[in-house]
């Protein structure tokens, strides 16, 4: 097939864009380099299955174009990471929705001039949830966001936005759309300088600085491999049962922030520190977060064969033989 992705350059898109190949799909990469890097992709840079692109999805004409003879789209460029979002939100609202909505314009377009089905995944984030009390969310619930006189909150809530166009376009125009919601995806080649917590403290423990907590660490989150959300991904995409729905992709095993901390200082055999940090120094006053988040996979685990083969400890290990191997 000949397969779009749109943030290819970046962390999760550069493992999809691996993914693609080896199936032998042609593989158009669009990234405009914001957060992604080529570097991610250096490997396959001489592949005949792959076409890099630097550039906007902005660029209506550039869309258009990249558009015309794809089977699958993949849209995963977005604001990226809590720093650039807290200290970013024009960018975080600007390129979150005004690009998704040419992205989707143009599918349509095209659609009704030459009735070509084009499927697309686009990739949403937990943080649409807001900060819903339950225990475990699931796709159904309600989104709970705080003020807006608070920064943070305009990446779940554009990230909502571009939910509902992409359910809209399924359900107005039969576009075949599946959404996922990434909680916490980690692996190879991911940064910590947009404020990724596991990459932070791998980096600092084989440094032997101090791993830098957030609050009082006792947070809850789950860690999923990148390798495993990219199978789910491509196998939602390719399920027609799985069109016009949303589904919650991770991990659904919750660790506070602190454990996670103290098991990568272990793994390490490092003599690093663990250090506290408030909010307001990391980011700024009016920063909220959320105090656990847990997806709810059983409509993912209905609609596919989803059995993620990374568990925490192992994600760990990955992440530390990896940097060390980097450092060699």
């Amino acid at each position: 097939m000949n397969v779009l992705v749109t943030g290819g350059a970046g962390f999760i898109g550069s493992h999809l864009t691996d993914a693609l190949i080896q199936q032998g799909n042609q593989v158009t990469v669009i990234d405009d380099l914001s957060t992604g890097d080529w570097d991610n992709l250096r490997h396959s840079k001489n592949d005949p299955h792959l076409k890099c692109i630097d550039g906007s999805l902005g660029d209506e004409r550039l869309v258009r174009e990249l558009l015309a003879d794809v089977d699958e789209v993949y849209h995963l460029a977005a604001a990226v990471g809590v720093a650039l979002i807290a200290h970013q939100p024009i960018q975080t609202i600007e390129t979150n929705i005004y690009t998704t909505q040419l992205l989707f314009d143009e599918l349509i377009r095209q659609h009704e001039i030459d009735g070509h089905t084009r499927r697309i995944f686009f990739a949403s984030s937990s943080e649409v949830y807001g900060k819903n009390p339950k225990e475990k969310w699931d796709e159904n619930d309600d989104l709970v966001f705080g003020s807006t006189s608070r920064p943070r909150w305009s990446y779940g809530a554009s990230k909502a936005i571009d939910e509902f166009l992409a359910l809209a376009c399924w359900n107005e125009h039969r576009l075949p759309v599946v959404v996922g919601r990434f909680f916490n995806v980690v692996g190879p080649r991911q940064t910590g300088k947009y404020g990724m917590v596991l990459p932070r403290f791998v980096e600092a423990a084989l440094a032997g600085n101090p791993l830098v907590v957030h609050d009082d660490g006792h947070q809850q989150r789950c860690f999923a491999h990148v390798s495993d959300v990219v199978s789910a991904v491509m196998a939602l995409l390719r399920t027609p049962a799985a069109h016009g729905y949303v589904f919650n992709i991770g991990s659904d095993v919750p660790v506070s922030i602190l454990e996670l901390a103290e098991k990568v200082v272990a793994a390490a055999g490092t003599d690093a520190t663990i250090q506290f940090q408030s909010y307001a120094d990391a980011y700024n006053t009016d920063f909220e977060d959320i105090r656990r988040r847990v997806p709810d996979l059983t409509r993912i685990q209905s609609t596919i064969d989803y059995a993620p083969q990374y568990d925490l400890d192992r994600i760990i290990m990955t992440l530390i033989d990896e940097q060390r191997a980097s450092q060699s």
